[in-house]
This record gives structure tokens, C-alpha cells and sequence, in this order.
């Protein structure tokens, strides 16, 4: 398995816009957290995290290739069948990949409650200080607030096997450790 310096540089790799950075080091922190609460390898899920959008900047305009491309851009061995099988998932609705697994689940319901916890820190004076998950829940249901978050797929983490308050609480959590790193400080 490729280790976490290597992950980072091939992402680098790819020129990826610093909000595309960000979003993966924050769904890396979410999904070695989720890792850690459901007994899973951090490492592994962390760094399937990190590299899940690694393909975007060469499929942007080709949707149904998001997810797949990928496993061009990694070296042999680089993640297990496993990840990449979660990274499909991740994209269901162009790749046709439907998510199985409570990796896949994770990663789904990770990578799109960063959309919301950032935008949401976005618009408040302290950014992550303080944020509680009783307001992402009532941002959730305003349609307009970062109206492209997938909501459904955040509601998918009880599929991964961790209810809504506490994967909130827990996400929440990760990206406030990663917040100056991610513009979110």
C-alpha cells in the first residue's frame, strides 16, 4: 500500500485547486476518524480518503470516468481492491458502482459532509471553534445552504454503521484538527 507522503505527492501531481486539496485532507481526517470508531485500519481508509478525488481535475467534464480513472494514476498495489471499490462507490450515479460496503458508505457520507461542516464554517466568526452538530443538522435542511452537498449521502453514514448526530459530532471533530491546513482556521 502506497504510504501517506506518496498519496500526497500524487495528488500534487494533478494540480488540484487548493479547495479540492482541502476537501481531500479533510475527508482523509473524516475517514480515519470513522475508521478508528468502527475498528478499521486508519491508514488505509485515511489515505482512500485523500486520493478519492485524485482523477477530478482530468474528469471534471467527463463524470461518468470520476472515481475509475483513478487507477491509472496510482501506482500497482497502491490501495487495495477495497478502496478502489469505495472510490467508485463515491460516484454511483455516473459510474453505475452502487456502494456495498460500510467503507463505501463512509467514504460516500465523508466526502460530502465536508461540503456542508466547510461552508458552514465559512459564514461563522469563529469558522470550526464552537460548531456543534445541531447546526450542520439545521443547515442540512436549508436546500439553498451549499445547495450541491449531497445530503443523502451524509445520511448514508448509519449504512457505514454510525448514527447522524455522532457522525456529525465526529466529523466535526476531524476537520477542526485539520483546519488551518485547510483554510478553515
Amino acid at each position: 500500500m502506497i504510504d501517506r507522503d506518496a498519496a500526497l505527492a500524487l495528488v500534487l501531481a494533478q494540480h488540484p485547486n487548493p479547495g479540492l486539496l482541502a476537501h481531500g485532507r479533510q475527508t482523509e481526517a473524516v475517514m480515519r476518524a470513522l475508521a478508528g470508531r468502527l475498528g478499521h485500519d486508519p491508514d488505509l481508509w485515511g489515505l482512500t480518503g485523500l486520493v478519492h478525488d485524485l482523477d477530478y481535475p482530468a474528469t471534471a467534464e467527463t463524470p461518468a470516468r470520476h472515481g475509475l480513472a483513478l487507477r491509472a494514476l496510482l501506482p500497482p498495489d497502491a490501495l487495495p481492491a477495497e478502496a478502489l471499490d469505495a472510490i467508485a462507490a463515491h460516484n454511483d450515479e455516473h459510474t453505475g458502482h452502487a456502494p456495498a460496503t460500510a467503507f463505501d458508505y463512509a467514504l460516500r457520507a465523508a466526502e460530502s459532509v465536508t461540503g456542508i461542516i466547510s461552508a458552514a464554517a465559512l459564514v461563522r466568526p469563529d469558522k470550526m471553534q464552537g460548531m456543534a452538530a445541531k447546526s450542520i443538522k439545521k443547515k442540512m435542511k436549508d436546500k439553498a445552504f451549499a445547495a450541491n452537498v449531497r445530503r443523502a449521502n451524509i445520511l448514508e453514514c448509519d449504512k457505514a454503521g454510525v448514527p447522524l448526530d455522532e457522525f456529525l459530532t465526529l466529523a466535526i471533530a476531524a476537520i477542526t484538527d485539520v483546519a488551518a491546513e485547510t483554510g478553515l482556521a
